[in-house]
C-alpha cells in the first residue's frame, strides 16, 4: 500500500527517519521501492543526468515524461514531482496549472516548490487549497543558482533567521515537509525541532527527520558529486569494465559462443 503524506508527519511523531532518494527511469524507481525506500523524488537534479548543466533548462514536458516512467515502477514509495524553474513562479494559475499535471497526468502525490518568500508563500497556499500536496524547500535552492551560487547557505545570523521564518512560514502555509538543502547542522537542528512536520536533509546533517540524496550520486553514476554525498557503490567503473569485456570478445569473435 502507498505511503502517504500524513504517514510521513507521523512518522516525525514518532521519531523514524525518512528515506528519500531521486529517480528518473522505470529500472531505478522499481528498485529503489523493492529497496523499502519511503519518498521517490523525480528531481529536476534529473537536468544533470539528461546532459544540461544546471537544473535551468529542464522543462515540465520533460519532467513528466520521466515522471510517469518513474510511476510505473512504484507501489509503496510517495512519489514527489519537482516543479521545474518558472513552470510555478510567473502566477498562481500557472502554479495550479503545473502542479495538476504533476498528479493528474504523472500520478505523482506531491510537488515540490523552491523558496519560502512571500509570493511563494501566497502560490503555495493556494495550491493546498486546490487539493496539491506541497514540500517545501529552503536553503540552497538550485533554482536560484545565479543568484546565490551552490554554496552553502545560512551561513550569516541575517540568513539564518531567514531561512528559519521561511520555513515556519511554509509550514503555516500548508506544506507536509521541507527539504532543508546545504545549511549548517544546527540551523537544520533549530527548524526541524520547531516545526511539526518533516525535515528531509541534503547537505544539513545528522538531525533533519529523514534524508535524501541524488541517487546518481549514491551508486557512483555521476561525474563528480557533492561534498556532502556518499558514494555506496561506484557504478560508472562497473559499467565501464563490462562494456570493455563486451567490446574485446566480440572484436576477438568470443562473443557469441
Amino acid at each position: 500500500m502507498a505511503l502517504t503524506t500524513q504517514q510521513l508527519i507521523q512518522w516525525k511523531q514518532q521519531g523514524r527517519q525518512i528515506v528519500a532518494l531521486t529517480a528518473w527511469d522505470y529500472a531505478i524507481a522499481q528498485l529503489l521501492d523493492l529497496a523499502g525506500v519511503d519518498l521517490i523524488l523525480v528531481g529536476d537534479s534529473m537536468a544533470v543526468v539528461l546532459g544540461y548543466e544546471t537544473t535551468l533548462p529542464i522543462t515540465l514536458e520533460e519532467m513528466l515524461y520521466h515522471a510517469k516512467a518513474v510511476r510505473r515502477g512504484v507501489k509503496r514509495a510517495l512519489i514527489v514531482v519537482d516543479l521545474p524553474f518558472l513552470t510555478y513562479q510567473e502566477s498562481i494559475q500557472q502554479a495550479i496549472n503545473s502542479a495538476g499535471r504533476a498528479l493528474k497526468e504523472a500520478g505523482a502525490q506531491a510537488v515540490k516548490l523552491e523558496g519560502g518568500y512571500p509570493a511563494m508563500i501566497e502560490t503555495i497556499t493556494r495550491l493546498v487549497q486546490a487539493g496539491i500536496p506541497v514540500m517545501g524547500h529552503v536553503g540552497l535552492t538550485p533554482q536560484s543558482v545565479h543568484q546565490i551560487g551552490l554554496r552553502q547557505q545560512g551561513k550569516t545570523e541575517t540568513t539564518r533567521e531567514r531561512i528559519l521564518q521561511e520555513a515556519i512560514a511554509l509550514e503555516q502555509a500548508g506544506v507536509f515537509s521541507i527539504v532543508l538543502e546545504h545549511i549548517p547542522a544546527d540551523l537544520a537542528l533549530q527548524i526541524t525541532q520547531k516545526l511539526s512536520i518533516p525535515t528531509i536533509g541534503i547537505g544539513a546533517g545528522p538531525h533533519c527527520d529523514g534524508q535524501v540524496l541524488v541517487t546518481s550520486d549514491v551508486i557512483g553514476l555521476s561525474e563528480k558529486h557533492p561534498p556532502f554525498a556518499k558514494v555506496y557503490t561506484n557504478l560508472r567503473d562497473t559499467i565501464t569494465k563490462a562494456v570493455q569485456d563486451y567490446s574485446v570478445e566480440v572484436r576477438e569473435r568470443k562473443f557469441p559462443e
